[in-house]
């Protein structure tokens, strides 16, 4: 039983030939243990979402093999899309909470990888032997708990990437048929869409190990009417540049009563407090708008970037107020309807 850290995907820039191509779902990575009348969601940090999913843990009975463990993603697809927005509101404290919403919005599983199955561990078997154990394994399952389509048509693969998007997919990961299940290794590969964008540099973190170094910096676009609205954050730089931005960013150091964001909702949920992490301090260090920097983003969820940033390069030339949500690129709307329904039927590799 739980916890197990789920094998992991690095990015790469094109889809490679000759790989088993899934389409990448946007929800909850979690690895489902069911041992008879027991079972078990974890997560990417291994810790239990169980009880944010209740109608999942009933299903799983019903639907999955007596002893199994099964790697996949948790979703919610609403008007033919997926909807991560509304799986984040199952973070929530309350049990009353979390129940209503699971009778109004119920979630799915999506099963992509087998790890055991009775008595056998299938961790050491490569993925395409793997993969056939699972499909034959959940073949009963059809309400709450589904296959992954996949293919190994390249050009199936390019057509997912391009046209899914604009449903909330996340992109296509490629699985070599021959990889055993390595947890928590960068073992698998995604191809994900990138797109740039110019943002205001607003605010810092301190990083968590020294009061001299910059954690992350908060990035912000502004409004048709003017305002300053808080996008996201980048945060991946060496420890020596990450001193350096601190001197740096010390002279548009500001106090917070004349900063746009005083009193704005910067963490997606709560003031200065974490959904997932209550501990966890998003106290951060005003700065007067006046430095832009070139970001590389996926996709957008809602007004923010859907996953944290990364530092492109520095734009000097660039005036902060032509920092606008307008540059922003977004997926093609789709004219179809029911393809997510539709990938669900379709036959497996």
């Amino acid at each position: 039983m739980p916890p197990v850290a789920p094998m992991l995907s690095k990015s790469v820039a094109h889809i490679p030939d000759g790989a088993c191509y899934e389409p990448k779902w946007d929800g909850f990575r979690s690895i489902c243990f069911r041992d008879g009348d027991e079972v078990e969601f974890g997560s990417r940090n291994e810790r239990p979402l169980t009880r944010y999913f209740p109608e999942l843990v009933v299903a799983a009975k019903a639907e999955l093999p007596p002893r199994c463990v099964i790697d996949g993603e948790i979703i919610i697809a609403a008007d033919g899309r997926l909807n991560f927005e509304a799986l984040q509101q199952r973070i929530h404290p309350a049990d009353s909470r979390v129940g209503m919403l699971a009778a109004a919005t119920p979630a799915s599983f999506i099963a992509f990888d087998l790890l055991a199955l009775g008595d056998r561990d299938l961790t050491s078997e490569p993925f395409e032997v793997r993969r056939s154990a699972l499909t034959e394994a959940m073949a009963g399952s059809s309400e709450s708990f589904h296959v992954t389509p996949a293919t190994t048509d390249l050009a199936t693969a390019q057509r997912w990437f391009d046209e899914l998007e604009a449903e909330g997919f996340d992109g296509v990961v490629a699985k070599p048929f021959d990889l055993p299940y390595l947890p928590d290794k960068r073992a698998m590969f995604k191809i994900k869409h990138q797109r740039t964008a110019d943002c205001v540099v607003a605010g810092y973190r301190l990083h968590k190990s020294s009061d001299a170094a910059i954690g992350s910096l908060l990035l912000g676009l502004y409004r048709s009417d003017g305002t300053l609205a808080p996008v996201g954050v980048i945060g991946a730089f060496p420890m020596t540049h990450r001193r350096e931005l601190f001197t740096e960013l010390q002279p548009l150091a500001t106090e917070c009563a004349e900063h746009p964001w005083q009193s704005a909702d910067l963490s997606d949920g709560s003031k200065g407090q974490s959904r997932w992490n209550a501990g966890k301090d998003l106290s951060f260090v005003p700065l007067r708008p006046e430095r832009v920097v070139e970001v590389r983003y996926d996709h957008m969820e809602g007004d923010r970037f859907r996953h944290t940033a990364q530092f492109n390069r520095w734009r000097p030339e660039r005036d902060p107020r032509s920092c606008t949500y307008e540059q922003l690129q977004g997926p093609t709307v789709s004219t179809s309807t029911g393809l997510i329904s539709a990938l669900l039927r379709q036959e497996h590799c």
